[in-house]
């Protein structure tokens, strides 16, 4: 099939796109990965098509004071291989390094995953995981929406049709902190049929000062498994005890069952990926 009629956009300033976002049913074209496959489909069928590809200054990885900013046009393969990436954030370079292919990689944009909203896409998972934030830009003005606000629903954020998301925001983890991403999926780089995201803080004698950990492919928007995180507070992290925190990470999922799994078979694959996520953090701290 082919896209039904739609006109095209190529503006050259954030002014100029939010402008033209003013139109009714216009969608914003970065990566395009997602987009024009549903358009091929008619399933999403936008009258106007808005290319943000040419805009200046939307691509970077930067360390702020507090945060890493990563400009919403950073394809995946930069987030991939950036060493501000790799020395604060590994959880981030797992979950990119899985995303399809490496054409995939080269075209897609973290901003445009982070906006597509997939519940089995492993950037909304691993943003969670890591407590982002968002920046959007409309006519108005500048807003700034932690992930718990972002995703909202199946592909759905708090990006209104007429704004735009421009930044991601990453805070600056305390010492002793580590990371990881694991996502269960039938070849390499398809969909996750099960993900998961960690990120912990521990103290003296491997005791959990903090940690979060996030659900991918389980529910219309990534979870936070929080009965397993406030189990794992403040306790020791030996074996039995992420495992029995690993066992209370069901509570509030609601994964579906397809062709890929019966909901019983991910509710079971919760419990295993929150043990295998949680001990390769561990592991990357020690």
């Amino acid at each position: 099939m082919t896209p039904k009629k739609f006109d095209y956009f190529v503006p050259t300033s954030l002014e100029e796109t939010i402008q033209l976002l003013q139109k009714e049913d216009s969608k914003v074209l970065a990566g395009g990965q997602s987009l024009l496959a549903l358009m091929k489909l008619r399933l999403a069928a936008p009258s106007a098509l808005i290319d943000i590809t040419k805009l200046q200054g939307l691509s970077y990885i930067r360390q702020e004071k507090d945060y890493v900013a990563i400009g919403a046009l950073t394809i995946h393969d930069l987030v991939e291989h950036s060493e501000i990436i790799k020395s604060k954030f590994p959880l981030l370079v797992d979950a990119a390094s899985k995303i399809g292919d490496q054409q995939i990689r080269n075209r897609g944009t973290i901003g445009g995953s982070a906006c597509h909203a997939d519940p089995a896409a492993d950037m909304p998972c691993a943003l969670s995981a890591l407590n982002a934030s968002f920046v959007v830009r409309g006519k108005t003005g500048e807003k700034v929406y932690p992930a718990t606000e972002f995703f909202v629903d199946l592909f759905t954020t708090t990006v209104e049709h007429d704004q735009i998301m421009t930044e991601i925001r990453l805070p600056n983890l305390p010492p002793m902190s580590g990371s990881a991403y694991i996502k269960h999926s039938r070849r390499e780089g398809d969909f996750a049929i099960v993900s998961a995201g960690v990120v912990l803080t521990v103290g003296p004698g491997n005791v959990c000062k903090d940690v979060r950990i996030a659900l991918g492919a389980v529910g219309p928007k990534p979870l936070r498994a929080t009965a397993s995180e406030n189990y794992l507070k403040g306790k020791t992290l030996d074996d039995k005890t992420i495992a029995e925190a690993a066992a209370k990470g069901t509570e509030g999922a609601d994964p579906p069952s397809d062709i890929h799994g019966s909901r019983k078979y991910r509710m079971d694959m919760i419990e295993v990926f929150i043990r295998r996520t949680t001990k390769l953090a561990l592991s990357r701290v020690q």
